[in-house]
């Protein structure tokens, strides 16, 4: 049984970047965790968090519950930008 912590690594609803995480490692993985190669992921993956980490912190500041859209809620927002 998965403790509670990678399984919500892993929930679409809870971290918005799976994605790019799945990306970055699978890069590591192919390229002998030689992370030169994997420069151009890791950004993606940064800038993913810092993306949502900005929204969940605006939401925040106004009141908006839950803190971090929902997967549905976040296609939107995409979608809209």
């Amino acid at each position: 049984r998965m403790s509670r912590r990678p399984q919500q690594l892993r929930d679409h609803d809870i971290n918005p970047c799976v994605a790019e995480t799945d990306a970055s490692r699978k890069c590591m993985d192919e390229n002998n965790y030689d992370k030169s190669m994997c420069t151009d992921y890791f950004l993606k993956y940064k800038n993913c968090r810092k993306f949502w980490h900005d929204i969940k912190m605006e939401r925040r500041r106004n009141g908006v519950k839950p803190d971090m859209p929902s997967a549905e809620e976040r296609k939107k927002i995409l979608d809209s930008i």
